[in-house]
Order: C-alpha cells, then sequence, then structure tokens
C-alpha cells in the first residue's frame, strides 16, 4: 500500500475563489428565524459574512497541519487522515473513525491528548496513551474524490484494517461514532483478532431512527416515551432519504455552493449537538466548525458523503452475525431509555453516561470523551 506523508496545502486561487462565491451567494427570501424549516436565511448571512471576512483559514491549516498526516491509496481510494504517534512506542494503537457529516476535523482537537496525556498537560499523566490514527471515511475531508461505487461500511472497514496494517499495526483499539460506530462494529466481525476491542459513543438520536434494536422488552410507558423520541425525530432525516435515494441530486449544489455546504452541515450541529445549547457555537468552537466545513468544501466532500450514505443504505448486510471482541460504549445526552435499548442486559464491557453532550462529543465534550476512552481501555489491557 502506498502510504506517504501529507500536508494539507489549498492554493490562493481556491481560497479567492470560495471568498467570491461567498460574496456572489444568491439568498433565498428570508421568511423566518427559526430552523424548523432548516438553517435560517438571516444566520446563514451572518455565517458567510464571518466566514468570508474574519475566519482566517490559513491559521486553521496551519493548526492542523501541526499534527502529522499521511494520504494513502486502498484499492484504488485516496484517503486522508492523521497519524499521531505517542512518545512511548509500547503505546496501544487507536484507530478513531467519524461519522456524518464530519471527518478527521473533528478528533484534531483531542489526537494529541490521547497520544501523549502529560505533553499535552491532562492532570492524569498514568493514563494509556496511544499511537492515534484518524482516517476520513472514503469521501468526506480530503479522502476525496471517490473513485468508484461501492464504499459501503464493509468495504471501508476492510480499508481501514488493510491501512492499520501498512502502519505497523497487527492489533489495535478502535473508537467510532454514527456511521463510524457501523465502521467499528463490521471491524470486530470481519478483522477479528486484529481489533483488541472498540468502544462507540451514541446520543439520544441513536434509538429515534429506524436502525434501532428491537424494543420487545420495554414497559408499556417506556415504549410509549420512545414513540415520543421517534416522532420527536421524524421531520429530522430528510437529508438522510435524499441522500439515501437521490444523492447527486444535492451533491451539485453541495459542490457548486459555499453556503450550501455549509447550511447542510452547520443545521446538523444544531439539531443533534447538546440541546440545551441554542445555536452551534454554543455547543462548539465556531471556528473549529467552520475549519471542518471549510475542509468538506476544499475537499468536494458534500458528493462523496451522499455516495457513501447511499452505499451504506443499498448494501447487502449479513444480520445475526456475532463476534468476541470486547465492547464499550459511552453515551451523551440526557436519556434514560438509552441503554435500556443498547445494553439492556447490562453485557457490554463498559458504559458510561454524561447529561450534556451530543453527536459530536470529540468537539463537544473533549475531556469526558477522552477520559472515557482511556478508563475503557485501561480497564480492557489490565484483564
Amino acid at each position: 500500500m502506498d502510504v506517504r506523508p501529507n500536508t494539507i496545502a489549498i492554493s490562493d486561487a481556491e481560497l479567492a475563489d470560495l471568498q467570491s462565491r461567498l460574496e456572489r451567494t444568491r439568498w433565498p427570501a428570508a421568511l423566518t428565524d427559526g430552523w424548523e424549516r432548516g438553517t435560517p436565511v438571516p444566520y446563514a448571512q451572518r455565517l458567510a459574512e464571518y466566514w468570508r471576512t474574519r475566519y482566517d483559514w490559513r491559521a486553521a491549516e496551519a493548526k492542523l497541519n501541526r499534527l502529522p498526516q499521511f494520504l494513502a491509496d486502498v484499492d484504488g481510494q485516496p484517503i486522508h487522515g492523521l497519524h499521531v504517534r505517542s512518545t512511548d512506542d509500547s503505546a496501544v494503537p487507536l484507530l478513531l473513525v467519524h461519522g456524518y457529516p464530519s471527518s478527521f476535523v473533528e478528533f484534531a482537537g483531542i489526537a494529541a491528548r490521547l497520544a501523549d496525556p502529560e505533553r499535552a498537560g491532562d492532570a492524569d499523566a498514568a493514563a494509556p496513551s496511544f499511537h492515534v490514527v484518524v482516517p476520513s471515511i472514503p469521501g468526506f475531508g480530503f479522502s476525496t474524490p471517490l473513485t468508484s461505487h461501492g464504499w459501503d461500511i464493509a468495504r471501508t472497514a476492510r480499508a481501514f484494517d488493510e491501512l492499520m496494517q501498512a502502519l505497523g499495526y497487527d492489533r489495535y483499539a478502535v473508537f467510532g461514532e454514527d456511521v463510524g460506530a457501523g465502521i467499528s462494529e463490521q471491524l470486530c466481525l470481519d478483522a477479528g483478532d486484529h481489533v483488541l476491542g472498540s468502544i462507540v459513543a451514541t446520543d439520544p438520536g441513536a434509538i429515534a431512527t429506524q436502525y434501532t434494536p428491537p424494543t420487545d422488552h420495554l414497559t408499556d410507558d417506556e415504549r410509549e416515551r420512545h414513540e415520543r423520541l421517534k416522532d420527536g425525530r421524524t421531520e429530522d432525516f430528510g437529508y438522510l432519504a435524499l441522500q439515501t435515494t437521490r444523492p447527486l441530486s444535492v451533491a451539485y449544489g453541495l459542490t457548486d455552493s459555499p453556503i450550501a455546504q455549509a447550511t447542510w452541515i452547520v443545521e446538523k450541529f444544531q439539531e443533534w449537538t447538546d440541546p440545551s445549547r441554542d445555536l452551534p457555537e454554543d455547543a462548539v468552537d465556531f471556528d473549529d466548525l467552520l475549519t471542518l466545513v471549510t475542509v468538506s468544501w476544499f475537499g468536494r466532500a458534500g458528493d462523496g458523503a451522499a455516495n457513501m450514505l447511499y452505499e451504506a443504505a443499498h448494501a447487502q448486510v449479513a444480520w445475526g452475525r456475532s463476534h468476541d471482541r470486547p465492547q464499550g460504549m459511552v453515551a451523551f445526552g440526557e436519556e434514560p431509555l438509552m441503554r435500556r435499548i443498547l445494553d439492556p442486559d447490562g453485557h457490554l464491557a463498559f458504559w458510561n453516561e454524561h447529561p450534556r453532550g451530543g453527536h459530536f462529543p470529540a468537539m463537544e465534550a473533549p475531556d469526558d470523551l477522552v477520559g472515557d476512552i482511556r478508563a475503557y481501555f485501561a480497564r480492557l489491557l489490565a484483564v
């Protein structure tokens, strides 16, 4: 496998083109200030102005480039990501897998902390350290463009296992969230002893979809609560219905209009972050959010992400398979049904809950997430 060092280097022409497109945005009618129909126009206009005049991509680019990166070719597909080695040669290799609509950027703030707790200034210098690998899923971030059909969850898991072997990691730990949780599970199924164990992050949205595990064991009151939860998320899944059926219909706009790409992502930060926060910038650092958006724009990832969701929805899945890899889960958000549905028998090797946070814990609650990853694997490795 061809794996080589990488440095992000967006040209001045690309940056000028972004600013020009933002300045020339054609705006829809501003009929509401609410989010019930999507990102409201007044908010989007303020976002565009900040992005164009105050956000500093060059500073963000330099910050990302302080983290070692790679660019690999796996089965003809470019896969880009971070590879932050610990100063401890005996550290555990750790694969971090993001979800939708994210990329390697989401974990940029915690990669060094996981690699070297003491160097990062964390209080618990005795915590386990990791050799951290953070690839963007094919079609996301700079793992673009998609070069062929078929990049579903199973194929992505195989590619990530091949990547870890190519980096010299015969056995490794896995963390995943959202789509990344599915990839983590697939790695446990297919990569066998290569996987030391996995831990995934979840939030209340995970039990309000068509993929929710069986709920026959719930009480009548719990079923009513679950139905209310699902009803409350019904209109939230329009993005999924479109991309899993007609990904190209949205890909044109996401590829051609930076404000379309930005509002498409920012809407999900509004809906999926901690509900106690009024706006996306109340839940996560706004410049970090814009860095994630800007990487998606320069990588033309709107197209790839849409097509990856299409592939995942149309893949042949072998239900009922099992594995013996240890698994842990950490839940963000106040919802008692999460464990009742996701771990009803208490069979998971690790479970922890946090009342705050949501779909993007590495950006919303990094201390909690780093602590749980360390605690789980410290316990697992001590057995």
